[in-house]
């Protein structure tokens, strides 16, 4: 069933690269501005009016709407106001972030920013207080897009932070700050943003209690980077070609579902969703569709794996070191690999279900009588020699498949597969089950005539070495 990745890059390969094109450069169109038409020249920069003497004029509680046109940054806000830009644009080219908050209870709305300088978590929009509000915020930045540092029960809401594109040279991914970058700031929504080409899209440190809805990331090295925060909910969200679409490491109760992470494969170490040293937590619902590895989790216990679609990943899920998580109620189709473990004990796989298992339901419940041990012979062919992917699904892998069984006892194991999926092929937009055996029957030809063409090659090469 794993010749269904490869069909499905030889088949529609210019629909993917198209769908990226559409979605890299659909957001630019819309999104981004160039520098020279909206922000102006260097010349013309130097006369814009000051916003920091708007903020100074202003009085505490006052609303500040501003005039359509370019304002010049950097500006401090540090009284509780409210600013308006919806019809204006603040460009910063100060060694400095373009806004600065640094009292309790502001508000800023609808401003186009370029930051123009970067740096060390030099950024676009730096929050030092609480109980504000970012919203509607178009960022373009050579840094950081938003940056909050001891920032409680703030909102960021449908904002637009990408990097800004028109420097000179391509920029390496390390040397590009975060989109959202969090740290020891609590109880923070961050909702219905949409980033690219940053670093990482967002970044959450040392925080608690945050709500991570509906955001959009593509293009950038992490969609979603946790480290070391309890208590959050990361709902609805969706990353396409980035290296990793969420890396959870070091967190207590977290809840990770409802998202769609795809097309995370151009890496060799990408995933859907990565789970390190991770505790107590639930990943549900979730869509991991195309990456390298679909879940991966290391060193983490305790956590429950449900009702998760994970389709056409080069490696469905793998375990390292990881032990007592229980994972039930998956559909695993189309993965080359279904599932790797290592080091991992007392894991309780159960009512999954596995595309290429044999089942056998006796009494109609839905449940197969016969475990389902994945036979690790393929992968650890691959893992020695990547050469021998061509070979997968051949005669001759099946047959040396199925005379293996070194330590069985350790194989990982479905206790209790199901004979169907858990939730329709098309619930998650993926495919229809006619579909699905369509493809599976053009990918047994293909996988044939890649067969064929690889004895030939054999034999023509063994012909002329002789």
């Amino acid at each position: 069933m794993g010749v269904f990745l490869i069909l499905k890059g030889l088949r529609k390969w210019s629909f993917s690269i198209l769908s990226a094109l559409l979605l890299l450069g659909g957001i630019g169109l819309n999104l981004m501005w160039p520098a020279a038409s909206v922000f102006g020249e260097e010349n013309e920069l130097e006369s814009l009016p000051s916003l920091q003497e708007l903020v100074d004029q202003a009085k505490p509680g006052e609303l500040i709407i501003l005039e359509e046109q370019k304002y010049a940054g950097p500006v401090r806000i540090d009284k509780p106001i409210t600013i308006d830009g919806s019809k204006a644009a603040l460009v910063n080219e100060q060694t400095a972030s373009a806004i600065t908050i640094s009292a309790e209870g502001v508000a800023v709305r609808g401003l186009r920013i370029a930051q123009q300088q970067g740096g060390e978590e030099l950024a676009a929009v730096t929050v030092q207080a609480d109980d504000f509000l970012l919203q509607d915020l178009r960022i373009t930045t050579r840094g950081f897009g938003i940056v909050l540092r001891a920032a409680d029960r703030g909102i960021l809401m449908n904002n637009v932070i990408a990097w800004d594109s028109g420097q000179q040279g391509a920029t390496r991914m390390g040397e590009k700050g975060n989109g959202i970058d969090l740290y020891d700031s609590h109880e923070n929504q961050l909702e219905g943003n949409r980033i690219l080409r940053m670093r990482d899209g967002i970044y959450l440190e040392n925080s608690m209690n945050l709500n991570i809805i509906n955001n959009r990331i593509a293009g950038s090295r992490y969609g979603i980077h946790c480290m070391y925060i309890d208590g959050t909910q990361i709902v609805g969200n969706s990353g396409e070609y980035n290296m990793t679409g969420a890396m959870v490491m070091g967190v207590t109760n977290v809840r990770v579902a409802e998202n769609s992470f795809t097309k995370q494969s151009a890496n060799v170490n990408s995933q859907g969703i990565l789970l390190y040293d991770v505790q107590s937590s639930v990943v549900e619902k979730n869509i991991v569709d195309g990456n390298r590895v679909g879940i991966y989790l290391e060193m983490s216990s305790g956590n429950e794996l449900m009702n998760n679609s994970i389709y056409r990943n080069f490696v469905g899920i793998q375990f390292i070191d990881a032990e007592n998580n229980l994972i039930h109620h998956n559909d695993f189709v189309a993965n080359v690999i279904e599932a790797e473990a290592r080091d991992s004990g007392g894991n309780q796989i159960e009512l999954n279900y596995w595309d290429s298992a044999q089942v056998l339901d006796l009494n109609g419940d839905g449940v197969s009588e016969i475990k389902y041990a994945m036979n690790p012979f393929y992968a650890q062919l691959v893992s020695s020699d990547a050469a021998y992917q061509l070979f997968f699904q051949s005669p001759g892998i099946n047959f040396l498949s199925g005379m293996y069984e070194g330590e069985r006892n350790s194989w990982t194991t479905d206790l209790a597969p199901r004979v169907s999926p858990n939730m329709p092929l098309s619930a998650s937009g993926t495919l229809t089950e006619r579909e699905y055996i369509s493809e599976t029957a053009f990918m047994a030809i293909i996988a044939s005539i890649l067969l064929l063409t690889s004895i030939l090659t054999i034999i023509y090469s063994g012909g002329r070495k002789s």
